[in-house]
């Protein structure tokens, strides 16, 4: 069993409409709904692959009780969200269907109270004795403390569970200084952590500041690990073009089922980079091309030295 931990839970809204334009009226051609946050989307995507996952997090209100109820509908995800007296937030994705491009409209996510934030501390830590990995995903919500993550993080260690971060900004510089076993940043998030804008030496910095292994998505460059056993630069073999939202999320779930099945590094990144770019091919995030992540996943380019961690 694998958990994912989504503190800003969210139902994920996409409209697609033929030409986005500033300021005008848009006819919507289509409309979906599905869970959302980072978290829920790494835990569909290793549903998929055929991992048992519990989800966890935050839920409330009315957009919560949607969310709650089309999780009953994924095969192999277990609810365990705790609930607040606020409301799940929105995300809303409008996708261009004349040039590919997609709008993300965030909300910000319900109101924390300090006694909730303490229920699911103490639920979080039950959840724990019966998992192989965990994964740290997303923004935290109004009034979650900015080292959450580091906390949790910390107890997942005492647990002697695997942690995944994936997050950015203060709650990741502190994340990285409670020694997670792997962060996913992206070259922004990366640089802002470390203050260099190489890459390589940007991962080897996140790793010197106590994250064991570093692995930092590239956009359409790939991905760039530094670990323990040596740093290694993954590479889709063409560049992808649709709907971006949750390509990160499924390189997390890559990354994820390839630790939990002890797969090489160079085998994991290549599932994670060819995850990520089916799920571009895909029309909502959390989900990916089945028959384009089986074509692809052969043919990413895997290079580096074991011998330079």
């Amino acid at each position: 069993m694998i958990l994912t931990v989504t503190l800003n839970t969210a139902l994920d809204i996409t409209y697609r409409v033929r030409e986005l334009r500033p300021h005008g009226s848009h006819r919507v051609s289509e409309v979906t709904e599905r869970p959302g946050g980072k978290g829920l989307n790494v835990a569909r995507v290793l549903a998929a692959l055929g991992h048992e996952v519990t989800v966890t997090g935050f839920t409330g209100g009315a957009t919560g009780r949607v969310v709650q109820e089309q999780l009953t509908d994924i095969p192999g995800v277990l609810d365990a969200l705790v609930p607040v007296s606020g409301t799940t937030r929105r995300t809303i994705a409008v996708v261009d269907e004349l040039t590919g491009d997609t709008t993300q409209l965030n909300e910000p996510g319900p109101t924390v109270t300090s006694a909730e934030w303490s229920a699911f501390q103490e639920a979080y830590e039950g959840l724990l004795g019966g998992v192989s990995a965990v994964a740290l995903c997303g923004s935290l919500p109004p009034g979650v403390p900015v080292g959450a993550y580091a906390g949790l993080i910390r107890t997942a260690r005492t647990a002697g569970v695997p942690v995944l971060l994936d997050t950015s900004g203060e709650p990741l510089r502190r994340g990285v200084a409670a020694r997670p076993d792997i962060v996913k940043p992206n070259t922004d998030e990366l640089a802002e952590l470390t203050g260099s804008h190489d890459p390589l030496r940007a991962t080897q910095d996140a790793r010197r500041r106590g994250a064991r292994a570093v692995v930092a998505s590239l956009g359409t460059r790939g991905l760039l690990a530094a670990t323990p056993e040596g740093t290694w630069h993954a590479t889709p073999p063409a560049r992808v073009h649709g709907n971006p939202t949750g390509a990160g999320d499924s390189a997390v779930a890559g990354l994820l089922s390839g630790w939990v099945e002890r797969l090489p590094w160079p085998d994991r990144l290549a599932r994670a980079v060819a995850l990520s770019a089916a799920t571009v091919l895909a029309p909502v995030a959390g989900e990916f091309d089945r028959a384009a992540y089986e074509e692809l996943v052969g043919r990413v380019a895997v290079t580096g030295d074991a011998s330079a961690a």
